[in-house]
């Protein structure tokens, strides 16, 4: 196949290759493109801001991160997320190469500087001779002589493309709503009430056991803000989204608040694991900040996205003991995510069944979080290089990671509830009694086995892969 762009690669070289087109240059879309590059296949990546801004992104680079800053657990023995990272790892991303480069302390999480990683990714894509960014909106489905396409729009899908994507296929769209956490200046918070500590004084890599800022609440002041969570005056949402459900693992704060006065405190404000050291108690709840970026500055707090409106969010979270002055660089939003239905709509090869030609990857496809969405671009990127050389490719196995995330979204889920999904352990196949026993491993050791299984599992493919290339 042929390129008709002989001038592709910044005039560096001349590809004879015809490049794979990528809608969206988030995560997935990122990482798609890096599998794509690494095995000599051109790409071209469609990104339309800053020509087309959204509701919730705040730059025009690569895989801006516009909630969290953290990539969640990285612990690979014992978390189906951090088990996802090594996987990753082992499968050369880039996304999870960035995030070690603009590591940030967060205990046994790995969380980022979103500037840094953002910058990281660009300018490895922007500096690959087989690259090339276009800036601007595809309105409607990609034209037929693009060929190969990966889109990888995620959930602020334009809506002509939405809507193409609605009349190719005669589904519905599903849509859910995604809060924003708000970020605060670190020297505006007050350390003589707040103080440094993870939680049972885990570590990150380097770190000293005290990554997060705790800001402790007695009965009293818990009770009185649960009640202004509750109070405060919050988003409208226009007709046509009050039907939209919220994301089960994004919730607003204000949401988790109404569903009773206990929720938060078995939640993000559960005060397990803390001391107070100015008063040598465990905190009756505690509000939790993680550094959002390397120079320590900002921090924001951990799991409060909200759809309070910006003067309430103020007023409110300045009632947290240690923020009575806090001073916001970013306050919360809310915005509407999309989703297609994916075990309907997808082949286990991410290929859309109406119309071979295009693949979708990311949190498009119902998987939810920063990783995950990385994830499925990897495989969209494998795939889709696999399909050019004209290579063989097998689904990674379903006791990996990356193969049971695979399997929920292109078949494992039921199509008619079909809502987005983390990866967890019991997306993987059960396990099965050792020989001449009935009994099954619990608790640490049930998930040490899933965790060695599927490393195992996914080297052993890995290997095949090299073999066959």
């Amino acid at each position: 196949m042929l390129s008709t762009r002989p001038d592709f690669g910044k005039g560096r070289r001349i590809v004879t290759m015809q490049p794979v087109h990528i809608i969206g240059g988030g995560l997935a879309g990122s990482e798609a493109a890096w599998q794509l590059l690494r095995r000599g296949v051109p790409v071209v990546m469609h990104e339309m801001r800053p020509v087309r801004r959204t509701d919730a992104h705040q730059t025009d680079g690569l895989a801006e991160l516009v909630c969290s800053n953290s990539f969640r657990s990285d612990d690979a023995e014992y978390n189906a997320v951090g088990l996802l990272h090594e996987e990753m790892r082992r499968c050369d991303s880039v996304i999870l190469a960035c995030g070690q480069q603009a590591r940030v302390p967060a205990g046994g999480a790995l969380a980022v500087d979103r500037d840094v990683f953002s910058q990281a990714v660009t300018a490895r894509l922007i500096d690959h001779p087989l690259f090339r960014l276009e800036r601007g909106e595809v309105e409607g489905l990609p034209p037929q002589d693009w060929g190969s396409t990966i889109i990888a729009t995620g959930p602020l899908t334009s809506p002509a493309l939405s809507q193409a994507v609605l009349d190719l296929t005669g589904e519905g769209q599903l849509a859910f709503f995604d809060a924003i956490a708000p970020i605060v200046h670190f020297e505006s918070i007050d350390l003589s009430r707040a103080w440094f500590q993870s939680r049972y004084d885990k570590a990150s890599d380097g770190g000293d056991g005290k990554d997060y800022i705790n800001c402790a609440m007695d009965k009293e002041q818990y009770e009185a803000f649960i009640q202004a969570l509750i109070d405060g005056e919050k988003t409208e949402f226009k007709d046509w989204e009050k039907d939209t459900p919220y994301f089960e693992g994004c919730l607003p704060i204000e949401v988790m608040a109404e569903r009773g006065v206990e929720t938060l405190r078995f939640g993000p404000m559960k005060p397990v694991g803390l001391t107070n050291p100015h008063t040598d108690k465990r905190p009756y709840a505690v509000v939790q900040l993680r550094q959002d970026n390397k120079l320590g500055t900002l921090y924001n707090l951990v799991g409060f996205q909200t759809k309070l409106k910006y003067g309430e969010q103020a007023r409110v979270f300045r009632l947290i003991p240690g923020l009575e002055n806090a001073e916001f660089a970013r306050l919360g939003g809310i915005h509407r995510n999309t989703f297609i239905n994916s075990p309907r709509l997808l082949d286990g090869a991410l290929r859309l069944k109406a119309a071979p030609r295009l693949r979708f990857a990311g949190q498009v496809t119902g998987v939810e979080g920063y990783v995950e969405s990385a994830a499925i671009g990897l495989l969209a990127g494998r795939f889709a290089a696999a399909e050019i050389l004209g290579e063989s490719m097998e689904p990674p196995p379903g006791t990996t990671a990356l193969g049971a995330l695979l399997g929920h979204i292109t078949g494992g889920a039921e199509a008619d509830s079909f809502q987005p999904m983390n990866v967890n352990f019991g997306l993987f196949p059960m396990i099965e009694p050792a020989p001449g026993t009935k009994k099954l491993p619990k608790g640490r050791d049930r998930k040490r086995f899933y965790t060695a299984r599927a490393l195992t599992d996914l080297d052993a493919w890995l290997g095949r892969r090299a073999a066959a290339a």
